[in-house]
């Protein structure tokens, strides 16, 4: 920009860096989530509108994505670091030009103008993509390492999940494109058969088909792990690592509100923030259950009775960095170690619920080796009794996705979700236990209550569903086992007999 060229004072806009300012004071502490700072400046601060709340938390965010950058164009001059990083931020918000127009300070023009001449193609890999070094190293480790961590920076899109049982997709869209909600541009998303992807900072907390749980907020790629599930109508589904309830509420409407499905989570406030989402969806067949841990008496109660089990399982994260970029800043290396043991202590525990030739899937949200391929492989080297499924051929047949298997690897430069790593594995079916020969003529002892279940109709919480004879029969067993003994009556002694028989 030119010396000469007059510069127009906005008092709206200088207010706005300082209100970026604050925040950055406290965010890069890094002792909170940005998320919840942002969110609890905006409740102290009710009377900023839509469009001030959008500048300062898409400059916030801008910020977070582009630090290591950023830190180092901020401190190549005197002054305050967090008040130039919230300038480079303000600049990607509402536009260079319009802020160099409202600053009042040549210098800091000056300087904001120098950084938009930076050649970022010379700066080193960790400065340009604004890596930690742990980071670096891990996704230079990865196939086209450039394209990822170039789309680690871009805002993720809003991914909607249609809740079939409800609407069907067709009609969600034909309303959001009914009125000034085209704005954020809807369509279709390309692979799972229920998203809606939109643009923007959609108020859909707002909307009647979001308060009438027609709609729920779901990354695309978290929409697909439920199709790697796969369950069907009537089965147990465990969701092992449940968190707010989204995949919950994609596996329960698949099963079409039948059987029933366990949401396990060791944090009482995730499930209680699901709760409301359960009672939208209009789904009866969720029940979630607060854990102690992986070894709860209720986990084990469970052994061997799932038709399918889920975990998503507790993660770096790394996948989310598009949502979550403060998350790149504090979690530090030293945590790998720590959440790969618990992982690997929450997969084996999990295992122990899938009936023989059910399905366990293993998830992340993270793009690292350590908590994917190798976690899967010392799994199955451990457990001989499971064995790997393709999971590329469950997507290829459910969503019309191609990847390479049999493990799946979604990446937001391929397929413009969030990093997921998802793993299909499959419990060998016990061996048949042979059948004792019995002599034609020879009759079975007749159990009553065992002739009235086989094959039949049973009323669990106030639905009929039909069972297997396989199931009525281990349920039956069960029963049978379980039931108190009735205690001996005592033998009459020799004398009593003696007396008796006279």
């Amino acid at each position: 920009m030119k010396a000469d060229k007059p510069y127009q004072p906005n008092l709206r806009i200088l207010a706005r860096v300082e209100q970026i300012t604050t925040l950055l004071n406290v965010i890069l502490l890094f002792e909170t989530p940005a998320d919840m700072v942002v969110s609890q400046f905006f409740k102290a601060y009710p009377q900023l509108g839509g469009r001030d709340r959008g500048e300062v938390a898409t400059s916030v965010f801008d910020v977070l994505r582009h630090l290591k950058r950023y830190r180092i164009y901020a401190q190549s001059v005197k002054g305050s670091v967090p008040r130039r990083l919230a300038l480079l931020g303000l600049s990607t918000s509402i536009g260079l030009e319009t802020l160099l127009q409202a600053l009042t300070d040549p210098a800091e023009r000056e300087w904001l103008e120098h950084t938009q001449s930076v050649d970022q193609s010379a700066l080193a890999f960790g400065v340009r993509y604004s890596l930690p070094d742990w980071l670096v190293d891990q996704i230079n480790g990865l196939p086209e390492p450039d394209a990822l961590a170039q789309s680690l920076l871009k805002p993720a899109p809003f991914d909607l999940r249609v809740n079939t049982l409800k609407m069907r997709r067709e009609d969600v869209m034909t309303e959001i494109m009914s009125d000034q909600r085209q704005r954020f541009a809807p369509e279709i998303t390309p692979y799972s058969p229920w998203g809606i992807r939109l643009h923007g900072h959609p108020p859909i907390n707002t909307w009647n088909i979001f308060i009438n749980g027609a709609i729920e907020v779901q990354d695309e790629g978290s929409q697909l792990l439920a199709l790697l599930v796969e369950p069907k109508r009537g089965e147990m589904v465990i969701d092992f690592c449940a968190g707010a309830g989204g995949k919950s509420l994609a596996l329960a409407a698949m099963m079409k509100t039948t059987g029933r499905l366990y949401a396990f989570d060791i944090s009482a406030g995730r499930l209680a923030r699901a709760k409301p989402r359960f009672a939208r969806s209009g789904l009866s067949n969720v029940h979630p259950v607060v854990i102690r841990n992986e070894n709860d008496d209720r986990v084990k109660r469970l052994a061997g009775k799932a038709h399918r089990v889920l975990v998503d399982a507790p993660c770096t994260g790394v996948g989310t960095l598009r949502r979550n970029p403060d998350l790149k800043w504090r979690y530090p290396e030293s945590g790998l170690a720590e959440i790969c043991a618990q992982q690997r202590r929450i997969l084996d525990r999990a295992s122990q619920c899938v009936r023989p030739g059910g399905r366990l899937v293993y998830a992340t949200c993270s793009f690292l080796p350590e908590e994917n391929e190798h976690q899967v492989q010392a799994f199955l080297d451990r457990n001989a009794n499971f064995e790997l499924a393709d999971a590329s051929i469950i997507l290829n047949q459910q969503a019309n996705l191609v990847v390479e298997g049999p493990m799946v690897h979604l990446r937001p430069d391929q397929h413009q979700t969030d990093a997921f790593f998802a793993a299909v594995m499959t419990r060998k079916a016990a061996p048949a236990k042979p059948v004792p020969l019995v002599k034609p003529e020879a009759e079975l002892e007749s159990k009553p209550e065992y002739d009235s279940m086989i094959e039949g109709v049973v009323k669990t919480d106030n639905k009929l569903e039909v069972q297997s004879r396989a199931e009525l029969e281990a349920e039956f067993e069960s029963l049978v086992e379980t039931t108190p003994k009735a205690k001996a009556k005592p033998k009459p002694s020799t004398r009593a007999k003696k007396n008796t028989k006279e």
